[in-house]
């Protein structure tokens, strides 16, 4: 067991959001990030990519499968304002990719009404 002790695992990050975005609340203009933004990782250069310990641990996240911004957030444990600037910076550098995402369509346009049936009797028997 280590000797060390961090006081981050009691306290939370020492970094305030702020210093980690530069100040900004925004990703920027160029980049619609929606809660439910599909976000994959960009095959690029295999060297290692030129941005700071935020953004590195941001994008490993992102490189261990596409998902939504959202998930993201929760995964980094960061505030999803942070996360969004953060994922802005990686689209700007040509790291990550952020999809819009995908439209649902809505319920009686192509739902099964047999489904639906099922459903409606069994939330009816609890």
């Amino acid at each position: 067991m280590s000797d060390e002790y961090w006081y981050e695992d009691e306290t939370g990050s020492l970094v305030r959001p702020y210093t980690v975005t530069r100040g900004r609340t925004e990703p920027s203009g160029r980049h619609t990030i929606d809660l439910m933004s599909q976000v994959t990782a960009v095959d690029a250069d295999p060297a290692e990519p030129d941005v700071d310990h935020a953004r590195a641990a941001l994008l490993a996240l992102v490189r261990r499968g596409a998902r939504p911004v959202v998930e993201l957030a929760a995964d980094a444990d960061l505030p999803l304002t942070v996360v969004r600037v953060l994922l802005g910076d990686l689209a700007e550098a040509g790291l990550v990719r952020i999809d819009r995402p995908r439209q649902v369509e809505p319920a009686g346009q192509g739902a099964d009404p047999a489904l639906l049936k099922e459903i409606i009797e069994r939330l009816r028997e609890l």
